[in-house]
């Protein structure tokens, strides 16, 4: 089975998506283990991501499952994480959270499946994660540099993406929690068109958000009372329609002052207690402007 794959751009129509429902690793995860804020309900987290895909399908995007068997991988339904989508083809990254190493090849074997090409893979010391791995236009990647993406990541990225005239740009990342939590890039950052953007002002570093401005991209602040409820983590559907973890009122006001069709789905167990929104739930294969 091939199907029509393409990803660089985060704000393009969302025409095809991979993802993958909690399982029963993701229902008796230890929260210590994991570092989850709970143990989740199964039952109603797999409520949750039933009503999450619903959205997608009502959006219009094609859902595709990925279902290739991953025992002790809670995290596995995060299905953002292991690869990054280009418009040659799927790399397969080298997750930072040890917790998680073995999602990557069970990614690329469901990529063949679908007869996406493997573009490369990262290899030695190298890590990346696809929550640190922002499109800022199709020939420009910017990338978090902190506990999950390393800078050997980064330098294979670079040599993987440069014959297809891709540019990768380092952002550093705070330390915020620590190595055990999950903060990636798009943890502050969400793109949702091409001169749009969600974010948390407070911890972009200075060159970063100088680099937004410069290509005249509107920023929409998430106060500091709705970054831990992931307030800057949200999907665009397509330009100026997105997804967003029910909640954070102040940034969906702000969102739709700007502009945007703000969709919300439940994320209490899939989201809240397991430190993943709307874009770790997703992996878009393919984004267009056109039919």
């Amino acid at each position: 089975m091939t199907r029509r794959f393409g990803c660089q751009t985060m704000h393009e129509t969302l025409r095809s998506v991979l993802v993958r429902p909690p399982d029963a690793a993701f229902g008796n995860a230890d929260p210590a283990r994991w570092h989850y804020t709970a143990r989740p309900d199964l039952a109603a987290a797999l409520d949750e991501h039933a009503a999450l895909v619903e959205i997608l399908r009502r959006s219009g995007a094609e859902i595709v499952v990925h279902e290739e068997p991953l025992p002790d991988h809670a995290d596995a339904l995060f299905v953002h994480d292991p690869a990054l989508v280009t418009d040659a083809g799927a790399i397969i990254l080298r997750m930072g959270k040890p917790l998680r190493r073995g999602e990557e090849e069970a990614m690329a074997v469901a990529f063949e499946e679908l007869g996406v090409p493997i573009l490369g893979r990262l290899d030695g010391p190298a890590l990346a994660e696809g929550g640190d791995l922002l499109w800022l236009d199709r020939s420009t990647l910017a990338a978090g540099l902190g506990f999950r993406t390393n800078a050997e990541g980064l330098r294979q990225l670079a040599a993987i993406l440069a014959p297809l005239g891709v540019t990768v740009v380092p952002v550093p990342l705070p330390h915020g929690g620590g190595p055990d939590a999950c903060l990636h890039l798009m943890s502050l950052i969400s793109v949702l068109d091409r001169d749009l953007a969600v974010v948390y002002l407070p911890l972009l570093p200075v060159p970063f958000v100088q680099l937004l401005g410069e290509r005249g991209v509107r920023l929409v602040e998430v106060p500091e009372g709705e970054f831990p409820s992931m307030g800057p983590n949200v999907l665009a559907l397509g330009p100026r329609r997105c997804l967003a973890l029910r909640g954070n009122p102040i940034t969906r006001n702000r969102l739709e002052e700007a502009g945007c069709e703000v969709h919300t789905y439940r994320g209490d167990e899939l989201s809240l207690k397991a430190e993943g929104g709307p874009t770790c739930l997703t992996r878009p294969l393919f984004r267009s402007d056109s039919t």
